[in-house]
């Protein structure tokens, strides 16, 4: 149980990277733009149907938000018990 619970953690911080990395421009091509890609790969299969479900609140995509309070309160601790 340890090791899931440490791998739900590692994606919520990869969920906040992206959320940090999202508030700056990036260049695609630096090292900080594969690693942008590297996070969305990762996330966006969770990501992606959060999006599609979820009404549209302008230019504000809370996805993140909604995918973290998922992953800490009912896959940590209801499922896991972490």
């Amino acid at each position: 149980m340890d090791v899931l619970c440490g791998l739900v953690d590692l994606f919520v911080m990869l969920v906040f990277v992206r959320v940090v990395l999202s508030w700056f421009p990036v260049d695609p091509r630096g090292a900080v733009g594969q690693v942008a890609r590297l996070v969305s790969a990762v996330t966006d299969p969770v990501m992606e149907p959060v999006r599609r479900i979820l009404p549209s609140v302008g230019p504000i995509d809370i996805s993140p938000i909604v995918v973290v309070l998922f992953l800490n309160l009912v896959v940590k601790r209801l499922i896991l018990g972490c």
